[in-house]
């Protein structure tokens, strides 16, 4: 008890602290990036990703013949 009683005394006013405010800002930004997370995870669910897939591929023959190209 004696402990508390010194950090009550202690506690100096003149002193800048967040109070109320500050950890209303904190809060807020913590609980939006909690739903900005939970959004992103179910958008991606509904994203259908086939690793299967191959990227489609260019022929080097096929780059050099392109008529527009001036050379």
């Amino acid at each position: 008890m004696t402990m508390l009683i010194d950090v009550v005394f202690a506690y100096d006013k003149s002193k800048v602290n967040p109070g109320l405010l500050g950890f209303v800002v904190v809060a807020l930004l913590g609980v939006a990036t909690w739903l900005l997370i939970r959004s992103m995870q179910r958008h991606l669910r509904k994203v259908d990703f086939d690793e299967g897939a191959a990227s489609p591929q260019v022929e080097p023959d096929a780059r050099d013949s392109d008529p527009d190209r001036q050379g």
